[in-house]
């Protein structure tokens, strides 16, 4: 049930991004890497500025632009480049989404037609999504440990395999988002999204094995 975890990976990553509608982590993780600090920004600013960015990520602004004061001087925090990435961003994210919710459909199809053709689909339909999970986990402990090894290489061959240009190299000098958003807030967010996604697997495999347990068709009970 492959159909199944992605589903589940895409709820996950929006649930981690999008979960706190006043965008606490975000804050906890400026704080940490002082981007206060390297903005020159009070942290009131820096979350108007997010709320916006995060706005523009789903489709609810149309343009990425947001005028404020940035070291001492009025001005809009994205330039041009900025906008030419989180365009990028927005497509692979909400696109993301799209998969996302084709997966969930596709496995609830799956799940209607075990129910109609195997007698036995409680125990088929829990152990297709054991075998997947099973493979899953595989790949998330040698991701979490490539990450954990050299997360700066793990994150540039991200941006390779799903960018087809070199619009996400920044200059902290020039390009106030990269300041904004250092390497250290992805790193946590990759680690966010983890904890999310596998506490959802756990979740989804209790309440398929409680079915499996319990579940009886009227005519069985």
């Amino acid at each position: 049930m492959m159909c199944a975890v992605i589903a589940a990976l895409a709820f996950s990553i929006w649930a981690a991004v999008y979960g706190d509608s006043h965008y606490r982590f975000y804050k906890k993780e400026y704080q940490k890497y002082e981007v206060t600090e390297d903005l020159d920004m009070n942290i009131d600013h820096v979350m108007y500025v997010t709320e916006h960015m995060m706005n523009y990520l789903i489709g609810k602004e149309e343009k990425l632009s947001v005028v404020t004061t940035v070291e001492g001087k009025e001005q809009d925090f994205f330039n041009e480049r900025d906008r030419l990435h989180m365009r990028d961003v927005r497509n692979l994210f909400l696109g993301g989404i799209k998969v996302g919710g084709v997966c969930l459909i596709v496995a609830a199809a799956i799940l209607t037609m075990f129910k109609k053709r195997e007698k036995d689909w409680k125990r088929l339909f829990c152990r297709a999504y054991s075998i997947a999970l099973g493979v899953w986990l595989v790949i998330g402990v040698l991701l979490g440990i490539a990450f954990s090894i050299d997360f700066t290489t793990c994150f540039t061959i991200f941006h390779k395999l799903f960018f087809t240009n070199n619009l996400w190299i920044f200059n902290p000098e020039t390009d106030y988002m990269i300041r904004m958003l250092p390497e250290g807030f992805f790193s946590d967010m990759v680690i966010r999204i983890s904890e999310v996604f596998g506490a959802v697997l756990v979740v989804i495999w209790i309440v398929l094995f409680v079915i499996k347990k319990y579940y009886k068709k009227p005519e069985e009970s």
